[in-house]
């Protein structure tokens, strides 16, 4: 998803932290569900086969990408790496619920530190983590390492936060998410300065062959899935986090009343969301 600064990838420490960002990808995995499948659709085109049996998850978060690609590759197991434990033990425990935990291994690992011991594997798949790392260059080094020759690296990133309000939420002046959208544009250019690059020079330069790109449009419009109120609740409350002081006070109480209203103005009761992003993803392989 992101990003959520950002989802799948090096995630900030501490419990409260991790435990809002495994709400937030549990929701994402939720409502972006015809996406997942849609892109393993799409990588199975593009693996070579036989298909691929061994899996590396760079950034795992709580599992999204791996059980949708354990679903796509029925013969597969994941290595799932992630710099938090705690997203990790969740992952953990989603696999013993799914009945995919003998296919599954988690790895706790900063990328930024150091490249993990891992054995050759077949795919990589790495959804908004890249753009996390100090030096993705030295991180896609260490794919090309342990990737066998023909295998795929997968980088699917998120170009923006989602989008869910008209452009008028009845609250405030018109235009409240797209200035909320340019501030923490703004500041991530800042903080996350991979974050929106092309990675295709960047995988050619790694010495990997770009097979394909594309970008995954989502525009969901009502009926939407049930848990979207939910996914934009918890988008916007973590969009808030890095606005306070940025945005002006009015607009800050109308995202306030977005985010803590139970009523018909808040995202929870509103019938009028729509679920809008997009997500470009690279595939490459290893000559």
């Amino acid at each position: 998803m992101p990003s959520h600064q950002h989802q799948h990838g090096q995630h900030e420490a501490g419990t409260d932290a991790d435990a809002a960002m495994a709400e937030l990808l549990d929701l994402d995995a939720e409502v972006m569900h015809s996406y997942l499948s849609d892109l393993t659709a799409w990588i199975r085109q593009l693996a070579a086969d036989p298909p691929p049996r061994r899996i590396l998850d760079l950034g795992s978060g709580t599992g999204t990408g791996a059980f949708a690609l354990l679903e796509r590759f029925e013969a597969a197991d994941v290595i799932a790496v992630d710099v938090s434990a705690e997203l990790l033990h969740r992952l953990s425990g989603k696999a013993r619920v799914l009945g995919v935990a003998d296919r599954v291994r988690t790895v706790q690992a900063d990328l930024d530190a150091a490249w993990p011991a891992i054995d050759t594997v077949d795919l990589v798949w790495a959804s908004s983590s890249l753009h996390h790392m100090t030096d993705p260059d030295r991180v896609l080094s260490g794919v090309f390492a342990t990737l066998r020759p023909g295998g795929l690296l997968v980088v699917a990133e998120m170009a923006s936060f989602p989008r869910f309000l008209p452009d008028d939420p009845g609250l405030g002046r018109p235009g409240l998410e797209a200035r909320c959208h340019a501030v923490l544009a703004e500041q991530q250019a800042a903080e996350l300065p991979h974050r929106g690059s092309d990675w295709g020079p960047r995988l050619s330069r790694a010495g990997f062959t770009i097979e394909a790109e594309r970008p995954f449009v989502i525009d969901l419009a009502s009926p939407l899935p049930a848990a979207s109120g939910r996914y934009a609740h918890a988008t916007l409350r973590r969009m808030r986090s890095g606005l306070d002081g940025r945005i002006s006070p009015d607009d800050l109480a109308a995202l306030g009343t977005l985010i803590d209203s139970d009523g018909p103005d808040g995202v929870l009761q509103r019938g009028d969301l729509t679920v809008r992003t997009a997500r470009p993803v690279w595939a490459a392989s290893r000559p």
